[in-house]
C-alpha cells in the first residue's frame, strides 16, 4: 500500500504517514490540527541485478559478454559456450529459480534468464476416470464391431471366432495397448530429457473407434533440439512397434473372398497404406482379387498404423511438427504449417476427412512452435538417423483414403 502525503489544514505541517485515509483527526504532530491526504509517495523502481550466485554459476558454463535487463528477463551475450550439453545447464539454473534459452541472433550468441515456472501437480482421478471411461467406449465399439464380423461369417457359412464379448476384449485391450504405448513412448523420452509432463490422457468418445486416442500435456519446455527429435519420434515408433504385431494377428484372424463372391456394396471400406499392402501381399499372401473382411483386432491394428501417419504430419504441434521444427527455423516452420494445411483442405476431394484435419492445422499453426529452448547446439547424427526412420514410418503409414463406402 502507498504511504499517503498528508498537510495540516491549520499550520500548514506536510509529511509522509503510512496511512491513506482522507482525514487523521488531531494528528500534526506540531499544532495537533487536523490533517488531510494531498498525496501519495510514489516510490522508485530500482531496477534489479542478477544475483552473484547466479553469475558466477553461468560462468561455469559461459563466457559472457554484454547483459541487458527488462523486467523479469535476462540476456547475455555469450562469447564462449564452455558446457556444451544445455539440458546441464538448465538442470543447474533450475536449482536457482530459472529457466533459459539459447538463441541466435543478428549474429550473435543470446543467453535469455527468466524466473522458472511452477509446475502445478495433476488430480489423477482424472487420468483414471478417463482410462475407465475409455474402456467402456472401445469396449463397446468392439461390440458394434464384433457384431459386424460375426454376421459375416454367418452370412458366408465362415470359420472364424463367434464370441461376441472375446472379441470386443481383444478389440479394446489392442486399441488400449497402441495408444497408451504411444505416449508412454513420449513420456519416458520426456523423462530422460527432463522435461516434465503427465501420464497419458485417454479421450473416450462414442464413435466406431471408442477413442479419439491419448495425450499427454507437456509442462515445461523443451530444452533442445535433439529432445525435440527424441518426444517427437518416441512416441510414433512405440506405437507401429506394437501396431505391427496387432495387425498381423488380426489379418491372421480376417476371412477373405473373392471379390467376384462379396456383397460389400454400402459397407466400409478401411484405407490402404504401404505397410498393410506388404502384409496382406507378401506375408498372407491374399490375391488381388480377393477381399479381406478385418477381425476387430485387424481393425485396431489399422488405427495404430493411422496414428502413426497423422502424428507425424509435419506441422504444428503433431509429432513430426516437433522434429520438423527442430531441423527448420520458426518462421519457415510456420510456412510449412500453413502449406500443408492448405494442401490437406484440397485433398478433401478424395477424403472429406482431410478438409478438417486441414482447419485444424491451420488452427494449431496460428498458436505456432516455439521450438527447443537450445536452437544453438547442432542436431547429433544419431539423431539425423532417428528422423530418417520417422520419415520411413510416415512413407509406409500414410493413407490417403483412410476410409471410404464401398460402391
Amino acid at each position: 500500500m502507498p504511504k499517503g502525503v498528508y498537510e495540516c489544514i491549520d499550520c500548514g505541517h506536510r509529511e509522509v504517514v503510512d496511512s491513506n485515509e482522507a482525514l487523521l483527526e488531531n494528528s500534526c504532530p506540531k499544532c495537533g490540527g487536523d490533517m488531510v491526504i494531498v498525496g501519495f509517495e510514489i516510490e522508485p523502481i530500482v531496477e534489479e541485478k542478477p544475483e552473484k550466485n547466479l553469475i558466477e554459476k553461468l560462468s561455469q558454463f559461459y563466457s559472457l559478454g554484454e547483459m541487458q535487463s527488462r523486467g523479469n528477463l535476462i540476456a547475455f551475450e555469450v562469447l564462449e559456450i564452455r558446457e556444451s550439453n544445455f539440458e546441464t545447464v538448465l538442470k543447474e539454473l533450475e536449482e536457482i529459480g530459472y529457466w533459459g534459452a539459447l538463441k541466435k541472433k543478428e549474429g550473435k550468441i543470446v543467453l535469455y534468464l527468466f524466473p522458472a515456472q511452477e509446475v502445478k501437480k495433476e488430480n489423477p482421478f482424472i487420468g483414471i476416470g478417463l482410462f475407465i471411461a475409455t474402456v467402456l467406449s472401445t469396449l463397446f465399439a468392439g461390440y458394434w464391431l464384433s457384431s459386424s464380423y460375426i454376421a459375416f461369417l454367418d452370412e458366408y457359412n465362415l470359420p472364424g471366432i463367434k464370441n461376441i464379448y472375446l472379441n470386443a476384449l481383444a478389440f479394446s485391450i489392442s486399441v488400449l495397448a497402441i495408444l497408451g504405448t504411444h505416449e508412454m513412448g513420449h513420456k519416458i523420452a520426456a523423462t530422460l530429457h527432463g522435461v516434465k509432463s503427465t501420464f497419458p490422457y485417454f479421450i473416450p468418445f462414442p464413435n466406431i473407434l471408442g477413442t479419439l486416442g491419448a495425450v499427454i500435456r507437456v509442462k515445461s519446455p523443451i530444452p533442445t533440439r535433439n529432445a525435440a527429435i527424441d518426444l517427437g519420434s518416441s512416441g510414433p515408433i512405440a506405437g507401429f512397434v506394437v501396431a505391427i504385431p496387432v495387425l498381423l494377428i488380426g489379418l491372421r484372424l480376417s476371412p477373405t473372398l473373392p471379390i467376384s463372391a462379396a456383397q460389400m456394396e454400402g459397407g466400409i471400406a478401411f484405407g490402404q497404406s504401404l505397410i498393410m499392402l506388404f502384409l496382406e501381399r507378401y506375408i498372407f499372401r491374399i490375391p488381388e482379387n480377393y477381399v479381406i473382411y478385418l477381425h476387430p483386432v485387424a481393425i485396431a491394428g489399422w488405427v495404430g498404423i493411422l496414428v502413426t501417419f497423422l502424428n507425424l504430419i509435419p506441422a504444428a504441434q503433431l509429432d513430426g511438427g516437433h522434429i520438423a521444427r527442430a531441423f527448420l527455423g520458426e518462421k519457415a516452420h510456420s510456412i510449412l504449417t500453413f502449406g500443408l494445411g492448405l494442401a490437406m483442405i484440397g485433398l478433401s476431394v478424395v477424403w472429406s476427412g482431410w478438409l478438417i484435419w486441414g482447419f485444424i492445422i491451420l488452427l494449431m499453426g496460428r498458436i505456432g512452435n516455439p521450438g527447443a529452448l537450445d536452437e544453438v547446439s547442432p542436431i547429433s547424427p544419431k539423431r539425423i538417423v532417428l528422423a530418417l526412420i520417422v520419415l520411413a514410418i510416415f512413407i509406409l503409414s500414410a493413407t490417403p483414403v483412410p476410409i471410404s463406402v464401398v460402391q
